[in-house]
């Protein structure tokens, strides 16, 4: 249709406005929806700046080892005696060395009526003079292994003079290795044993069962003449609580279901733990711990060290220590307080 120069005009005006209208409602909205972006995107940065950021790996700290503080020694039995007996025991793991780590000056500051020592790995002519010429204790008493030379081994020191010593356990097959001595005393036998490792795979663990067995036959043999006391490595934690991690070492030496039986069966023939005796809930309470892994720095160990009491000596305990600070071996010294 033909329009006249005036309408044209009016056109061209509407159009115009209505361009600017729409103009400036779009760009409204590009303002009001780039501010609802960037106040989306200012809240994700917060959000997602937390959650993409890379936090800083918190390194786990080490536990902080559970130690075993010895406590007081207490010089009094349960009925009402006092302490006329000391016996010390140590697994040395090699007595020359020992000697030259200092564990002679240890033992002269324990001062023990006698010293029983295991693992001593030292041929009789092969004594250090140190130990051999020591004053306070002048009976000694060694026995060493016949068939290898630095192997096994046992010793017993002492300030007064046993009734009778004896070396053994009657039986050639366990004897000849040197794990056992016997000293009677007016009141009572003292027998200090190295009993024997099932060894790595469980090579020996067949014959750690035979010797429990005659073991357990000896010392049933002596307790009827008189009562005992047996100290030493008997190489077996008892119960999960004698050790820092049972569930990992069922099937390994020291923890096996056959040896923790052959000790249950010691304490059923009427001999009794003098340490769970008095101390029966006391856990990392251990007396052996492996060189390797910084393992006694953490206090990752085993009770394998023990004296057992033959039950009529029990009124007489006083005190079972576990001397865990002495160095100078694998294992560390433990020491009985006795009324006899």
């Amino acid at each position: 249709a033909f329009l006249c120069p005036a309408a044209r005009v009016l056109l061209c005006v509407r159009v115009v406005c209505l361009r600017g209208v729409f103009a400036v409602r779009s760009s409204s909205k590009m303002k009001r929806g780039k501010k609802t972006e960037e106040a989306a995107a200012a809240d994700g940065e917060n959000d997602s700046g937390s959650a993409s950021a890379k936090k800083p790996k918190k390194t786990k700290e080490p536990e902080a080892p559970i130690l075993y503080e010895d406590p007081p020694d207490k010089m009094t039995s349960k009925d009402g005696r006092s302490a006329n007996m000391k016996i010390t025991s140590w697994n040395v793991d090699g007595l020359r060395a020992w000697v030259k780590k200092g564990g002679l000056d240890w033992v002269r500051e324990e001062a023990p009526d006698v010293l029983c020592l295991q693992e001593t790995k030292c041929a009789e002519k092969d004594l250090p003079a140190e130990i051999t010429s020591m004053p306070e204790y002048p009976h000694k008493y060694w026995a060493v292994s016949d068939d290898k030379e630095g192997y096994s081994g046992v010793a017993m020191l002492s300030k007064t003079e046993p009734l009778k010593v004896t070396y053994g356990i009657g039986k050639e097959e366990h004897d000849k290795e040197g794990r056992v001595i016997t000293a009677e005393f007016p009141t009572f036998f003292l027998v200090t044993a190295y009993v024997p490792n099932a060894s790595r795979g469980l090579v020996r663990l067949d014959y750690r069962k035979t010797w429990d067995v005659d073991f357990q036959a000896y010392l049933t043999e002596l307790d009827v003449q008189k009562p005992l006391v047996l100290c030493g490595d008997l190489n077996v934690a008892h119960q999960e609580i004698d050790l820092k991690n049972p569930k990992g070492n069922k099937k390994n030496a020291g923890f096996t279901p056959e040896e923790r039986e052959g000790f249950s069966q010691l304490l059923a023939a009427g001999f009794v733990d003098s340490f769970r005796e008095l101390y029966p809930e006391q856990a990392n309470a251990y007396t052996f711990w492996t060189y390797m892994m910084n393992s006694r720095a953490k206090n990752v160990g085993w009770r394998l060290d023990y004296f057992l009491l033959s039950s009529s000596l029990v009124p007489g305990l006083c005190d079972s220590k576990i001397r865990n600070k002495a160095m100078g071996s694998d294992h560390c010294p433990i020491t009985l307080h006795l009324a006899v």
